[in-house]
This record gives structure tokens, sequence and C-alpha cells, in this order.
């Protein structure tokens, strides 16, 4: 069954505000909110940067049935492993057993903020496997002594263990991230909606006999207004940073660099990719690409932090109502 799921967007809004659009999220019949984790936004213009782990203990609060997801956090250098696990568990706890820890490789913007570089992409892969061992370890309740080739580990235990046990989903965008990282992951995040790392995620788990299919998440960019223009323009300032895909976006180290980088993209090129306006068939048919290549999961990103209560209100429920219509 393929779920809808709304984002909590850290990198638009404040902690407060993010607690209630996830009240309102739920209220509106999504069934997931998944939380970025950013130090920094893409662009200045967005304007915030709260802590995520902090606001998903508010939301596991604050909410009653959605399910959580961390999406994604780098538990590889401005994090260290054990950290993130503590961090996980806790979050299981406050949210009754409905969170799910994603993981990535993370990007520039966020990690070079702790002053210790920005490793290439294959010892990232190499940093992020250790790390999600460690994090399976210590989940399990043990006392934990690790030496690694990227992390060290000195007799730690989380404390206090959830009883429904925290699942991993795992951010992998092309071939050598899955065969980096598929078997270590319970399920599978991916920023494009291509069949061919779906089917290849897939038939490595099934290869293994033993290994369940697991879930596929996305996410995919909306500006819905009822002013088409206004929508574009808003998307244009504060989303243009999406046009340069995953490897360029990794890389850039501040919102002053995407700027930069993004100087010539022009408002048209933003709503030629990212839907506009109010016409909510376009986002159905944006939604529809992912389906069609095989996520179970697919969030939504509604652009710019002041739009959010009118999307909530307006709009969320007829989207969600016309989106599970087209599965029927």
């Amino acid at each position: 069954m393929t779920r809808f799921g709304y984002t909590l967007m850290t990198e638009q809004s404040g902690p407060r505000d993010l607690v209630d659009y996830a009240v309102a999220a739920e209220q509106a019949g999504f069934d997931f909110e998944v939380c970025s984790d950013h130090f920094s936004p893409w662009l200045a213009a967005q304007g915030h940067a709260p802590n995520a782990w902090p606001v998903l203990g508010a939301v596991a609060h604050a909410t009653d049935s959605v399910h959580l997801y961390s999406y994604v956090t780098c538990p590889t250098i401005r994090y260290h492993p054990a950290v993130v696990a503590q961090q996980a568990a806790t979050v299981q706890i406050l949210a009754d057993g409905r969170f799910t820890l994603g993981l990535g490789t993370g990007e520039n913007l966020n990690e070079h903020v702790v002053g210790r570089g920005w490793p290439t992409i294959e010892r990232r892969f190499d940093m992020l496997a250790e790390a999600i061992k460690i994090i399976r370890e210590l989940l399990g309740g043990d006392l934990i002594d690790f030496r690694g080739e990227y992390f060290e580990v000195d007799s730690a235990r989380i404390w206090d263990i959830p009883d429904e046990p925290v699942t991993i989903g795992v951010s992998m965008t092309g071939e050598k991230a899955v065969d980096k990282l598929a078997l270590l992951a319970d399920h599978l995040i991916d920023v494009a909606p291509d069949r061919a790392i779906v089917d290849e995620w897939r038939d490595r788990r099934h290869a293994t006999g033993v290994l369940p299919e697991g879930r596929v998440i996305g996410q995919i960019p909306v500006c819905w207004d009822t002013d088409r223009d206004r929508a574009v323009k808003r998307a244009h300032e504060q989303f243009r940073w999406f046009a340069g895909g995953w490897s360029v976006n990794a890389d850039l180290p501040t919102p002053a660099g995407f700027a930069a980088a993004t100087q010539f993209v022009r408002p048209e090129d933003v709503a030629s990719a990212i839907p506009c306006g109010p016409d909510l068939d376009a986002i159905i048919e944006s939604v529809d690409e992912y389906r069609k290549a095989g996520f179970t999961d697919i969030a939504l990103v509604q652009i710019g932090g002041e739009s959010q209560e009118h999307f909530l209100t307006e709009a969320a429920k007829p989207l969600l109502a016309a989106l599970r219509a087209e599965l029927d």
C-alpha cells in the first residue's frame, strides 16, 4: 500500500511552528511525517534551521498515529553514531514505536560546521556503513566497546531501549550506494523516482533469502497556492537549489554558495520541475512517477514556511483524497 507523508522542513520554519504543522498534518490525514536534519538552510531566503531532534521529540509527544522519520540524519561527522543511536532510541520511546531512523552520507552544507572537512563520497559510504554497525549494536542494549577505521566507542550503553525496535532507512542514490549499503538498511530512501535503483535494492535483499523487502521512501517538492504566479515566485526564491541535483547539492558548503550556483536558474525553470499553483492534478502526476517506480512511502514538501497553514487547511484533504482515489 502506498502511504503519503508530509515534510517537516526545518530549513523553512521555526520549531514551534513545525510542531503545530505536524499536528495539523496528522489531522489532515497524512500517514507519516519526515523531518529534515540541517544545520543551515539551503538558501538564506528559507531562513530557519532548528535542531531536528528536539523537534522530533516534541512531535512524537504531540501526535498520536503518524509514523515519523528523520529524513535524513548524517551519523558520521556532525554527530557521532553513538549519539544518534541514543537520540533514535529516545524518540522511538516518545513515539510509542512510530519512529524510523533515516540515515545518509550527508551534505557539506551541514557537516563542515564542526571543522572536520568533507570526505570523498567513497569514504562517506564507508563511514556510514561503520556508523550503522555501531548504531545497531547500541540499539540492542548491550555494553559496547568498538574500535573501527573511523569511530571509537568506549564502554557505551543505551539505558532506555524502546520496546519496539528502531528500523533504519538509508538514503541510496546510484548503484555504488546500493552496492555498499543495501544489506545494512531496513528501508530504502531515494531522491529520485529511479526504478532501476529500487529493483536493484530489492534484488539484493531477495538474494539473501532472509531479509524482508522493506519500504521505499521518497520526497516530492510542491508549491501549492491559489495564485500560480505567487507560487512560482516563492518556489524560485526558496527552492531553486533543487535544480542542482544531488551530486552538486551534497558538496556546496554554504547558503551563499547555493545562491551563487543557482543565480541563473529562472522562475520558469523551477516551475517546469516543481508543480506550482492550485492544480492538484499536476501534483498527482508527479507523485505517480514515484509510485510507478516502486516507492511505498511518498512525502510532499510544501514550499514556503508562510504557506504551510493554507496548504494544510485548504489543499491537503482534497489532495490526499485524490491521491488515494488514484490507487483504487
